[in-house]
């Protein structure tokens, strides 16, 4: 295992307890995303299932059982801790799981909907996340994450966008990181410097009609250079 992932697991080995405290409130980036994406899932449903992809301890399948109650919603989660808290919360043991991002164990087309709310920047790879959310996915995949070229003030902002654009931000990351390409802090564990945008491409394929939202203060119009954090819901026609 390598020694991030270690890393990570030790971080919510040692804050699983707190975790609901420290991360889940309801009108937080994750909570707005979850109302938007439940309003237009209804949209373009009806919703038989969902699929939440790091699930942590249950949050997203809480408020998604509440709203379809009818529906099979699965969250999978890899830190067992973390699936512990959610068990002592009353969630089903076959409703949150053990299970891999990058090799989601269920068939094409298995889920209505695909969603992960925070789980892609502690991924090295997101990219082959999004990969599986979209292949299990049916009607459509919401993501809510973090936005690396919209955090920081304007200065830092436009360097961000310039070295980006220009090719340079993988090169900028292993000179900040000492070639780690990680960082890690006491309130967020392991993370990977990511932008949920970065991941449109490879949704649109299968998932064409896109819908994007902030859900932190937007520093003006342009969300990819001013969202910090954003909610992107794709879906077919």
């Amino acid at each position: 295992m390598p020694r991030e992932i270690k890393e990570q697991h030790a971080y919510y080995l040692r804050t699983a307890e707190h975790y609901d405290a420290m991360h889940v409130h309801q009108v937080d980036e994750h909570g707005k995303a979850l109302g938007g994406f439940m309003g237009l899932a209804d949209v373009f449903g009806p919703v038989g299932s969902v699929l939440d992809v790091g699930a942590g301890t249950g949050r997203a399948i809480e408020r998604l059982k509440i709203r379809w109650p009818s529906a099979r919603v699965i969250g999978i989660e890899p830190v067992e801790a973390l699936r512990e808290v959610g068990h002592k919360k009353g969630i089903c043991a076959d409703e949150l799981v053990a299970g891999d991002a990058l090799t989601l164990p269920f068939g094409d087309d298995s889920f209505d909907f695909v969603i992960e709310t925070g789980a892609l920047h502690h991924i090295k790879a997101p990219i082959g996340a999004v990969k599986e959310m979209t292949r299990v996915a049916r009607k459509g995949v919401m993501i809510s994450d973090s936005n690396n070229i919209g955090q920081g003030g304007v200065v830092t902002r436009l360097l961000k966008f310039a070295i980006k654009s220009l090719g340079f931000w993988r090169a900028a990351i292993f000179l900040e990181t000492r070639g780690k390409m990680y960082k890690s802090s006491e309130g967020d564990g392991i993370y990977y410097s990511f932008s949920a945008f970065d991941c449109v491409d490879t949704i649109r394929r299968k998932f064409p009609i896109v819908h994007y939202m902030n859900t932190m203060r937007c520093n003006g119009y342009n969300l990819y250079r001013g969202a910090p954090h954003v909610m992107i819901f794709a879906c077919k026609e």
